[in-house]
């Protein structure tokens, strides 16, 4: 502290220095006109009007201007500090209506509002906004008539002692009391969304903000549902003014966020910026304090793959089992009146996406009849999260004998098993049985610049292939010699370094 004071005071003096004329004092030390005042809500000493006990939709300011919002507080309810430690998620909304408007400024989940999506942490902190058994924001908001502020429930839980228990049991606003807002002073807003798409087809729309204003920070999360794994590559894109190409445009997620090279494996938590996993995605913010971003006529908000990303990243996500989530919350302020905010989703279609592969589709495999009608004695689907072996007559079966299970791929063939040395499952079929054993192999991710494998069946030996990125069929007959022993071999061998060898699909067809 002693070290600030010390640059406060040179500062002043230089500057007392060069203009010749009496130092003003500190912004802090300024004599503020206007009356501070705070209403209270939502605990037992305020009318039950202002309680979840009798409602599910609670005023907690109504303000006259002209003002300026300072700051408002949200406590935890009596279940977040309770042994059962139930936290809030997004059946909770918060909402801001400027000047006597239908349409409100802030709507938003408030844990979202205050970049705790779902209300999965505990604790988070930004200049901006914090968590911590309580809900803190610091975003001044300036008005010129009227300030209504709200929360309004819409899950399933009646008004009542439960839902007063599991609400935020105290709430204050603060504000003070002005003549007029500042000359050039925009009013706050925030809006949330939440989409489900296929990145490679269409980008991800997080504000469409028409009027002056300007954006001040964001927060979002991103996750492919029921995959341990979550595109980092695509560009965050701001478009003022109705331009086709962005003015600011950030090459990788993680990038815009402060991060590189995917976001880091422990959470951050910055004034500015900040990061933690959300579910098996990611969630982070970013807040332009310095570098807002100013549009005279309107600001559209993007999340997609750049114009010259490399073009198996939109390939890819535009697949069976490629769909991502997103969500975000967009604070900015801006003269009225706004575009009003996208309709809100009920609370069921707010909640985060199951983790669930392939959501919002549906794997189909083959059946049993399926297989039988084509033949197929033996079907190993490599790697399947769900169950490898999917059919086996009497008397065959399967068993990988080396290589790792993979199951991250978009596509209908989103598995193989993997090695960087070679890949092998041992057949075990009826003796002196013989039939076509078909293996299918693929590389839809262009591993190290693209896979090289050769393909051995019941020892003889195939390829070497490579340019599957699509994927193909390796076919061998094998006779009764062959499977004197009962037993048959397929294994993938890896002919490129740095790269791996992958087996997908092996089928037994025939007799």
């Amino acid at each position: 502290m002693k070290t600030i004071a010390c640059i406060l005071l040179l500062g002043a003096v230089l500057s007392f220095s060069a203009a010749s004329k009496p130092v003003e004092a500190p912004a802090l030390a300024q004599l503020t006109p206007g009356h501070t005042a705070a209403q209270n809500a939502l605990w037992i000493e305020n009318p039950l009007t202002q309680q979840f006990r009798t409602s599910n939709r609670v005023v907690v300011a109504e303000i006259q201007g002209p003002a300026m919002i300072t700051m408002m507080h949200f406590a935890c309810g009596e279940r977040a500090v309770s042994p059962a430690h139930q936290l809030l998620n997004r059946d909770l909304l918060l909402r801001i209506y400027w000047d006597g408007e239908r349409s409100p400024g802030v709507e938003c989940p408030l844990v979202d509002f205050f970049c705790d999506p779902a209300g999965a942490r505990d604790v988070v902190n930004t200049a901006f906004v914090n968590v911590r058994r309580g809900f803190n924001a610091y975003f001044p908001m300036p008005f010129g008539k009227s300030a209504k502020v709200e929360l309004v429930y819409d899950g399933p839980l009646p008004p009542g002692e439960e839902l007063w228990r599991l609400m935020p049991c105290y709430s204050y606003v603060m504000y003070r009391t002005m003549d007029k807002i500042p000359a050039g002073a925009g009013y706050f807003h925030a809006s949330w969304r939440q989409q489900t798409l296929k990145l490679g087809l269409a980008d991800y729309i997080a504000l469409e903000a028409k009027g002056k204003g300007k954006l001040i920070g964001w927060n979002v999360t991103v996750r492919w549902p029921g995959r341990e794994d979550y595109p980092v590559d695509e560009n965050e894109k701001f478009y003022i003014d109705g331009e086709t190409n962005a003015s600011v445009e950030f090459q990788g997620l993680e990038d815009s966020f402060g991060f590189s090279w995917g976001f880091p494996e422990s959470e951050n938590s910055f004034p500015m910026t900040g990061y933690f996993p959300f579910f098996k995605g990611a969630a982070a913010y970013r807040f332009f304090e310095q570098d807002a971003i100013s549009f005279d006529k309107s600001l559209k908000v993007a999340i997609g793959f750049g114009q010259h990303e490399e073009p198996r990243f939109r390939e890819q996500f535009s697949q069976f089992g490629s769909s991502l989530e997103f969500s975000s919350t967009v604070y900015w302020y801006q003269t009225e009146p706004h575009a009003p905010l996208p309709p809100m989703p009920s609370a069921a279609g707010r909640e985060p996406a199951p983790e669930q592969a392939y959501w919002p589709e549906k794997e189909t495999l083959p059946s049993a009849a399926d297989f039988q009608a084509r033949g197929v004695k033996l079907a190993m689907y490599c790697g399947h999260a769900g169950r490898e072996l999917i059919h086996a007559a009497p008397g065959y079966s399967a068993e990988a004998r080396d290589g790792s299970a993979w199951d991250g791929w978009a596509g209908k063939v989103h598995y193989a098993r993997a090695d960087e040395k070679s890949v092998s499952v041992h057949l075990m079929v009826p003796k002196g049985a013989s039939g076509l054993v078909r293996v299918y192999i693929i590389d839809p991710d262009k591993f190290e610049g693209g896979r090289k494998e050769k393909v051995t069946i019941a020892g003889e030996s195939f390829g070497p292939f490579d340019n599957f990125h699509y994927g193909r069929w390796v076919e061998s007959r094998v006779g009764a010699a062959q499977t004197a022993n009962g037993e048959v071999d397929v294994s993938a061998i890896n002919a490129r370094s740095g790269a791996d060898a992958v087996l997908s699909i092996i089928e037994w067809v025939g007799n």
